[in-house]
């Protein structure tokens, strides 16, 4: 091939608008120059900056195409890449509707399990931008402007800097779009609800010199409820009543004066009962036998998954200035808007962040000295509405030129992106309005209870007492002035921006003569700002919102980096291709110093159906500003208490027991309590403990090595095999102390230094506080292989059948907390939402105008520690510290997928199908990974039946 040059611009940078834009691995562009000479594009591809006619990489990509994003039923970019073998574990998945600040609502994904703040998410090639937590919201890209998503599953730091440590996705969007497309999307689950509705419009032109791409998406996802499914009716489903139930009820119950052996310590009031006379209560009924008492479900009132209406707008512009020089625009705007229900705030009045007990002095107090009482916000859920407005815009100007007989292409730009979110809550009570409410009042001369004294009344306008053992009335919750009072709705606001401007080159050295010795550079320059800004009276801690101090900061990095590939040999006995290609990216962070990250690879050709292939990359993240900049807040942790005489480490280790014991007092018989003080191991906190950034974090660092083998015999037409070795490991981890690890590594490791970071309660030994923060510490390690195989099978007068089966084997995962030598490091392997395997098979066919797919996604088993005695089928489970934890290993899963589809006359598509189509339920998960509930939060949620309609102009 002489000539490698296109004669138009539009050619030679086809079919990248950009500088990352890419083509997908398999094929490549060409046409017939007037000369009579065949000219072929320069592209690019993820996973490398330079531009070449050979698309092969050193490095596993996976291509998802349009097609095949039309041939499934998952709507979202998220649900699209969380389905992949790939990926891991979903990072705050809409089953967890606790989780509170600015995250929760999005889409993240996770590559091998590493986090999604170790996935770099590109779009078009640049960054899609982070929120103040460093995610990346895939929520953000509508899915009718995408045109494909290429995920590269191996460390780029080198070319991309930050983040891109487990790997990259890259979405391409699409360009040069001639005609106009309409698409209509509706489904729901089998329950009747969740119902989803989507609905698109994209129309485009190209002209002799530029082309433009405009489209319009609206989505609109209705939220599942708790109730209405088996696994999530309760906490604790097909356990007794006792452990689905808590004593913080929608009835509430004042503390019993009478503290004698064996008198019932807390009260209710009989039906009909006069509040002020102690005659008129009754013992509190504890769920149990049957019976549920005066106790609450939390489920009740819970969403298993949060509603969500998504609005954008997306354009983009090229046009040729001159035959080498082109100009290309990005504008979008996207509004995404979630609403999530909890049950009403469970109020303790004695719990140490509340103190507002019933004043001896209140005309409904029937003992005359100060009360306790626990009563649930029943008649006002908590609620929180979420909405994130997302700016997107890029102008880069990009060209050839040539120099000798060698051609250059370059690039420079500017990219900005901003996230406005605000948050509405409403459900939490107003401490001080509670502590009035229910403090000194009388009965005045009209026969109405007023708040104050005889002697120094407070106006009814100002205060209602309140009875919280009242159901109904107007000094009941029931009230509107009452409710009005308790529940303020509580605002929250946070803004992250990024500028980014940048420029690159690549382009050919010299011809060697095994081929063209090519390069990249570039330099680049990113300021990230961000700032969160929590409501302002739950800042001061009279709310029992989670109190949190306001995030502000950022930081402003310069980059730049080389990239080179060097052909070795060509088209010689052993060696069709020999090359080699090293790049190295120097990052210098104003707030953490210089570091500098560099990759080498090979891709070996011993004959033309063999392709081995292998990398060795260095790998950074720098924390967000969140992990810096983010103060202290309040949070409610699930923690194991390893002091539990029943189902903790010291019920079989003598070591923990002895430390325990000098702790606790009266430690015989000592559980860990939950909220409303009932046993609750593993648990919920009752009380909020503290959680905290750290300015003086610095950048986790890692080493990823690969080594694969390509296999696409000549003689098979259509098939294509791959498997590759990937690990990496990741040192000087950002991440936070757990409750959890603090308390193993004060007593099941004696670190001393660790138990000074909690307290426990004097006289029932409950941990009543505990402070964590952001630290660097430990590392992660993690091992496995990617299988694949493409199929497609030559046309037959029954159609023409495809295959693809992608497989993620993870053979080794371990996770040290911290850098001491007392702990050992944890396998994660099987646990929690960390299944060894993880694989995706789809069977596709197509004869005319008709085609299916059929798809099985597949989930290996896992293990969980045994809540109950019944589901516990290893109780003689010995972990990596030689500790005895029985565990309960569940089955494998496997979701079925189906999807039928008609192209008719009239040049449009109608497609029906069906998501989780034998309507599998996943097991029973106690821990709850990944969710609110005793089930995975990654799994599907009943059986989805779709329909989508496309138009075509």
């Amino acid at each position: 091939m002489k000539n490698l040059r296109t004669p138009a611009l539009r050619k030679a940078l086809l079919p990248a608008a950009i500088l990352a834009a890419v083509v997908p691995a398999v094929t490549f562009a060409q046409e017939q120059s007037a000369s009579g000479t065949t000219e072929l594009d320069r592209i690019q591809v993820t996973g490398s900056r330079i531009r070449k006619v050979d698309v092969e990489n050193a490095q596993p990509i996976q291509t998802i195409s349009r097609t095949e994003i039309e041939n499934q039923g998952f709507q979202s970019v998220g649900d699209i890449l969380q389905n992949i073998a790939a990926t891991g574990s979903p990072a705050l998945s809409r089953s967890s509707p606790l989780n509170s600040g600015e995250s929760p609502g999005g889409t993240y994904v996770d590559l091998r399990n590493l986090g999604p703040e170790r996935t770099l998410v590109l779009l078009n090639g640049r960054r899609l931008g982070v929120n103040n937590d460093g995610l990346q919201d895939l929520a953000t890209v509508p899915s009718s402007m995408v045109e494909r998503i290429e995920v590269l599953k191996d460390g780029a730091s080198s070319l991309y800097g930050s983040d891109a440590i487990a790997g990259v996705i890259n979405i391409i969007t699409r360009r040069n779009f001639d005609g106009a497309e309409m698409n209509a999307y509706i489904g729901q689950y089998g329950e009747g609800d969740g119902q989803t509705q989507s609905f698109d419009f994209t129309i485009g032109s190209q002209g002799e010199r530029s082309s433009v791409v405009f489209g319009a998406q609206y989505d609109k996802e209705e939220p599942v409820w708790a109730k209405d499914r088996p696994w999530s009716r309760f906490s604790y489903p097909g356990q007794d009543e006792a452990n689905n139930y808590t004593t913080v009820g929608q009835i509430g119950n004042i503390r019993n004066p009478d503290r004698t052996p064996g008198a019932p310590a807390w009260l209710v009031l009989r039906d009909g009962g006069d509040p002020t006379n102690l005659a008129d209560y009754r013992p509190q009924v504890n769920p149990g036998g049957g019976v549920i008492g005066d106790t609450s479900n939390a489920a009740e009132q819970m969403m298993v998954k949060t509603g969500m209406e998504r609005t954008s707008i997306f354009t983009s512009v090229d046009f040729d200035l001159t035959e080498n020089v082109r100009f290309s625009t990005d504008a979008s705007f996207n509004r995404r808007e979630t609403s999530v229900q909890v049950a009403g705030y469970p109020l303790q009045s004695g719990m140490p962040d509340v103190q507002t007990p019933i004043s001896a002095d209140s005309y409904f107090n029937p003992t005359g000295e100060t009360l306790d009482f626990r009563r649930r916000g029943w008649e006002v859920p908590r609620t929180t509405d979420r909405r994130l407005d997302t700016y997107r815009f890029s102008g880069v100007f990009e060209g050839s030129f040539e120099v000798g007989e060698k051609f250059f292409d370059w690039d420079a730009g500017y990219l900005f992106t901003r996230g406005d979110a605000t948050i509405r809550g409403r459900g939490d009570f107003n401490k001080i309005a509670v502590r009035d409410a229910v403090g000194p009042s009388f009965l005045n001369a009209n026969g109405v209870v007023q708040c104050g004294t005889e002697a120094n009344p407070i106006a009814l306008s100002a205060c209602t007492p309140w009875s919280p053992v009242l159901s109904e009335g107007p000094n009941s919750l029931a009230n509107p002035d009452i409710q009005n009072r308790f529940f303020l709705t509580e605002n929250a606001t946070s803004e992250t921006t990024t500028h980014n401007y940048f420029a690159n080159v690549s382009g050919a050295i010299v011809t060697l003569p095994a081929g063209d010795l090519s390069f990249a550079a570039g330099l680049e320059n990113r300021r990230v700002k961000g700032r969160y800004s929590p409501d302002a009276f739950a800042q001061t801690g009279n709310s029992t919102n989670l109190a949190a101090q306001e995030t502000s900061g950022g930081y402003s990095v310069n980059e730049a980096y080389l990239e080179l590939d060097i052909p070795l040999l060509a088209d010689v006995p052993g060696a069709q291709e020999l090359a080699i290609n090293v790049a190295s990216r120097y990052s210098d962070y104003d707030v953490f110093g210089d570091t500098t990250n560099s990759k080498a690879s090979f891709r070996w050709r011993p004959i033309d159906d063999v392709l081995v292939r292998g990398t060795w990359a260095e790998g950074f993240r720098a924390p967000a500003v969140s992990d810096l900049y983010g103060g202290v807040g309040q949070t409610f942790d699930r923690y194991v208490d390893p002091c539990d005489t029943v189902a903790g480490a010291a019920a079989s280790n003598p070591d923990v027991f002895a430390r325990c014991a000098a702790d606790i007092a009266n430690y015989a018989g000592y559980r860990q309590r939950g909220q409303g003080g009932t046993v609750a191991y593993g648990g919920q906190t009752g009380t909020p403990f503290l959680s905290g950034s750290n300015p003086e974090l610095t950048p986790e660092t890692s080493v990823s090595r690969s080594l694969g083998i390509v296999y696409s015999p000549q003689f098979v037409q259509g098939l294509g095999v791959s498997l590759d070795w990937w690990k990496t490991k990741i040192d000087n981890v950002v991440t936070a102390f757990t409750a959890s690890g603090i308390l193993a590594d004060c007593y099941l490791y004696d670190i001393e230094s660790q138990c000074q970071y909690f307290t426990r309660d004097e006289v029932t030994g409950t941990v009543n506080s505990l402070t964590r923060v952001g630290r660097n510490a430990g590392y992660w390690d993690i091992e496995g292989y990617d299988f694949e195989v493409n199929y497609r099978l030559p046309e037959t007068s029954a159609g023409t059948f495809g295959v693809n089966w992608a497989t993620t084997y993870y053979s080794d995962f371990e996770i040290k907390p911290d850098s001491t030598d007392n702990t050992t490091p944890q396998p994660q392997i099987g646990f929690g939402g960390n299944f060894r395997i993880r694989s995706v098979a789809s069977l596709s066919w197509d004869k005319g105008d008709f085609g299916a797919t059929w798809t099985a996604r597949y989930h290996s088993n896992i293990k969980e520690e045994c809540y109950f005695d019944d589901p516990c089928n290893l109780p003689d489970y010995i972990d990596s510290d030689s500790n005895a934890i029985a565990q309960n290993k569940t089955g494998s899963n496997t979701f079925n997928d189906v999807q039928v589809r008609w192209t008719a006359p009239w040049n449009a598509t109608v497609s029906v199908g069906v998501n989780n189509v034998f309507d599998r339920v996943g097991p029973l998960l106690y821990t709850q990974p990944n969710s609110g509930f005793s089930y995975y939060g990654g799994f599907d949620i009943g059986r989805f039946t779709y329909m989508k309609y496309q138009q075509r102009f």
